[in-house]
């Protein structure tokens, strides 16, 4: 039939793209990799390649309303369609059983046995500046410029304290070589 959207696999990546667009409105491309950046990639990292793909996918699928412009650069927007909102919605109410990733090169340095003392501080810097920044988006908000619902609130509260509990045990690790491994 003509008209009929193919069904695909909603994948991690299709739900980012579906809710940044609900929070957003329509958006290009472009504004949702730039919002991506300073929200959602700070804890739930999404590949370029495949975030800047999805909403051409997502459209194709009757997720999405894409609308190019006919002069100038010919900027593509892209809007959520009832379909798109449906299916964000019951993802939303779907209770979450899956753990979280946990990938962090330095651990995996340590586990084989790399000194701590070559890198612990930087990675102590590197937490403790992305907490920092974290607040003054808390005190952003708390001076009104920012508007945090309590979902992005509890989001951004987690990773204060995630970041700063990293901060710490990066300092305490900074001591030297680890003993060695158990054979």
């Amino acid at each position: 039939m003509a008209g009929r959207k193919e069904p695909i696999r909603l994948t991690s990546t299709s739900y980012v793209v579906l809710g940044m667009l609900d929070w957003l409105g329509p958006s290009t491309p472009y504004r949702l990799k730039r919002v991506l950046a300073g929200s959602v990639q700070d804890f739930f990292p999404v590949p370029h390649g495949s975030f800047y793909a999805e909403p051409a996918r997502l459209a194709a699928a009757g997720y999405l309303e894409e609308r190019v412009e006919r002069g100038g650069r010919r900027r593509r927007t892209f809007e959520l369609t009832a379909s798109g909102r449906e299916a964000l919605r019951a993802w939303l109410e779907q209770p979450e059983t899956r753990f979280g990733e946990f990938r962090f090169p330095g651990m995996l340095k340590l586990f084989f046995g790399a000194d701590p003392s070559l890198f612990a501080e930087a990675q102590a810097r590197h937490h403790g500046e992305l907490a920092a920044g974290f607040e003054s988006v808390r005190e952003a908000a708390s001076r009104g410029e920012v508007e945090l619902t309590a979902g992005r609130r509890t989001v951004l509260e987690t990773g204060i304290e995630l970041h700063r509990w990293w901060e710490a045990r990066w300092r305490e690790l900074d001591v030297g070589p680890p003993p060695p491994l158990l054979e």
